[in-house]
């Protein structure tokens, strides 16, 4: 097992405010690193399901905890212009005291997300996406970094934006990237202080094809953090529990000693798990959190 091994929770933001505020304040106080919030418009599993904005969210959210580190898991790009979304990450850093963990990612496609239809925004294709996405990386990096900040590029334009104050955090808040594909695997390599996967895209893939994936996907950024003389260990490795594992990881202890297991022996050194599906895990969530992971650490 690796060293400074982090341990978070993902929440889904459907509950009641004061029910959403009492799950963030427990999760805390189990002594998780950090907890985070999705992005999407709408749940699109449930696309009519209550659902709140996340970084209004989690703004508020900021207020009402003390220690975690926070963030979104991963804000979808095509929900904001990238300035807006650096002045966003600029406030929750200074709501937060410095605890912001931005996370950034190229957004669901149409095929799975409704969105782009439901409030008419343009569906990118695959190419233009990462494209726009790399775009979006560099803006916000120049824009929490400098007071002003000029752009040219194919799809994005800044003259003399300005942001102030600075950010709590300097010389920026870290950069987590959600990234699967070579293009975005090499923009991670660049600008991210922490890589974020969930393995496969498939919500049932076995925990063999996740493993598989993620190895090559950490294979894919050791080359590409040597090809710009970067420390490949300077970026730290994320992964979602997804898949089955998602589902049984909080059944016993055993079996979350086993998932950690699989995934930090693949070089992972952040485990960031969904908040359990059904109450009668919390018990032994709660276990974990108190008596397992402070071993692990």
């Amino acid at each position: 097992m690796i060293g400074d091994i982090r341990f978070g929770i993902l929440t889904l933001q459907h509950l009641p405010w004061r029910e959403e505020v009492k799950r963030w304040q427990m999760i805390e106080d189990l002594g998780f690193d950090s907890i985070w919030l999705a992005d999407h418009f709408v749940n699109y599993m449930q696309p009519n399901a209550p659902w709140f904005e996340s970084w209004t969210l989690l703004a508020a959210l900021a207020n009402h905890t003390n220690r975690i580190r926070i963030g979104t898991l991963v804000s979808s790009i095509p929900l904001r212009n990238p300035v807006l979304l650096a002045r966003q990450a600029l406030t929750v850093d200074h709501i937060s005291n410095g605890r912001l963990e931005l996370g950034l990612g190229a957004g669901a496609s149409g095929t799975i997300d409704p969105v782009y239809s439901m409030i008419g925004i343009e569906d990118w294709n695959p190419a233009e996406r990462v494209s726009r996405f790399k775009e979006t990386v560099e803006i916000i990096d120049k824009c929490l970094r400098n007071r002003v900040t000029s752009f040219e590029g194919q799809y994005y334009r800044l003259q003399d934006a300005t942001l102030a104050p600075p950010p709590i955090q300097q010389p920026r808040p870290p950069i987590t990237i959600g990234a699967m594909g070579p293009r975005m695997l090499q923009i991670a390599a660049k600008y991210a202080e922490c890589w974020n996967s969930f393995g496969d895209e498939q919500w049932g893939a076995p925990p063999g094809k996740i493993v598989e994936n993620t190895r090559r996907r950490n294979r894919l950024l050791d080359r590409y953090c040597r090809d710009i003389d970067r420390e490949p260990t300077s970026l730290r490795r994320s992964l979602l529990v997804f898949g089955t594992d998602a589902e049984t990881v909080f059944r016993s202890q055993k079996d979350f000693e086993e998932v950690v297991e699989r995934y930090t022996a693949i070089g992972i050194s952040e485990l960031i798990f969904y908040y359990p599906y059904r109450e009668k895990l919390l018990p032994t969530f709660k276990k974990i959190a108190t008596d397992v992971i402070p071993t692990l650490r």
